[in-house]
């Protein structure tokens, strides 16, 4: 009879919460690194730049609980990644506009698969946290696949503006006491051979392309969606937790669009929405890393009403389209992680036949030797 332990396990990770630290403080940090920029837009009728400012604002998440000179590279590297990637996005919405039909659709899609396997290379070898490539992706998918509401050089202005707003904040964090007394040290850089560069640049642009062409292919209005569903198991230690996180992702979600839908469901002016981001924004660090699944109640509705701020929808077929969007990108998530397995699990067999023939020819070789005559 099979061992439930391993199940039980699961699922007792499914409803229960790690040990918290001081999560307020972060996330406190984080949800106004995001409320600063778009008040600014709010009061000056600029909100359609919300997406730009929204992006630029996710440089907050990165480094919690790190010194504050370790935050401080590590978020100015990572606000200019997210800058570009804005910028790259704004560059295609523009050519959308100018080319219509599928062609910039492609485009878009294979230019996002590259900037995940790029970007999760990147915060891999600088060992920055969180991991993966997530952000960098919507980013660049999401602002390509809105229509333009500025120039490409405004894009880039907001972004950048407010993850500078979002680099300064960093600095105040540990004088507000984010550095948890019980944290361990920041972790380093790595030096990755370059195979493994390689392989992490093909898990993240492979898994996030062919989700990209089944979202695409499938007729759904936000391919991205399955694009960003399938890189966010990766990023998990290990394949068992990758998978458990993929299942988490589409529980977790499904619930999101539940509250998405409540939310929506009652007339709201952009101020409304503004208020409902930055809560949501709030209430997903307090539980990022304590429970993913719980943290996507408020994750998931905080990337659509973000969206919708600059980007309004029909309500109705956005929640359907970012279920199905979701499900896609994560079955091929967790294809990737099984093929992945399956492939090293090949090469490690196919390892140690060499290392045995190795040995055997070498003790052919002393056995010769060691015969009389010889």
């Amino acid at each position: 009879m099979p061992d439930p332990s391993p199940l039980r396990g699961q699922l007792q990770r499914f409803v229960s919460l790690a040990p918290g630290r001081v999560d307020h403080i972060p996330a406190f940090r984080i949800a106004l690194g995001l409320a600063i920029p778009l008040t600014v837009l709010l009061a000056t009728d600029n909100i359609a730049w919300a997406m730009y400012a929204g992006f630029g604002a996710f440089t907050g998440i990165y480094s919690r609980y790190e010194p504050t000179r370790v935050r401080l590279r590590r978020q100015a590297l990572i606000g200019t990644l997210l800058t570009l990637c804005v910028t790259l996005g704004a560059a295609l919405a523009q050519l959308g506009a100018s080319i219509p039909g599928l062609a910039v659709s492609w485009l878009s899609l294979v230019i996002a698969a590259l900037v995940a396997g790029g970007a999760a290379t990147l915060v891999t070898a600088r060992g920055i946290r969180p991991g993966g490539a997530v952000f960098p992706l919507f980013a660049v998918a999401a602002v390509a696949a809105a229509p333009p509401a500025a120039p490409i050089w405004v894009a880039a202005l907001v972004a950048g503006v407010s993850a500078t707003g979002c680099v300064l904040l960093g600095l105040l964090g540990h004088w507000a006491g984010e550095r948890h007394p019980t944290a361990g040290p920041a972790p380093g850089q790595r030096a990755l051979t370059r195979g493994q560069m390689a392989a992490e640049f093909g898990r993240y642009a492979g898994a996030a392309l062919v989700a990209g062409i089944l979202g695409l292919a499938s007729g759904l209005p936000f391919p991205y969606w399955a694009q960003i569903a399938a890189v966010a198991p990766l990023s998990a230690p290990g394949r068992s937790a990758q998978v458990e996180r993929g299942l988490h992702r589409v529980v977790g979600s499904t619930l999101g669009i539940v509250t998405t839908g409540f939310l929506l469901s009652f007339p709201a002016e952009a101020w409304q929405l503004v208020v409902w981001v930055v809560i949501l924004q709030f209430l997903a660090e307090m539980f990022v890393l304590r429970n993913y699944a719980l943290a996507l109640l408020f994750i998931t509705p905080l990337a659509l009403l973000m969206v919708q701020l600059a980007n309004p929808q029909p309500v109705g077929p956005m929640l359907q389209a970012r279920v199905l969007e979701t499900v896609i990108g994560v079955v091929v998530g967790i294809g990737f992680v099984i093929a992945s397995a399956l492939f090293d699990r090949r090469m490690a067999a196919r390892r140690a036949q060499l290392r045995q023939l190795a040995i055997r020819r070498a003790h052919e070789r002393r056995s010769g030797l060691e015969q009389p005559g010889v």
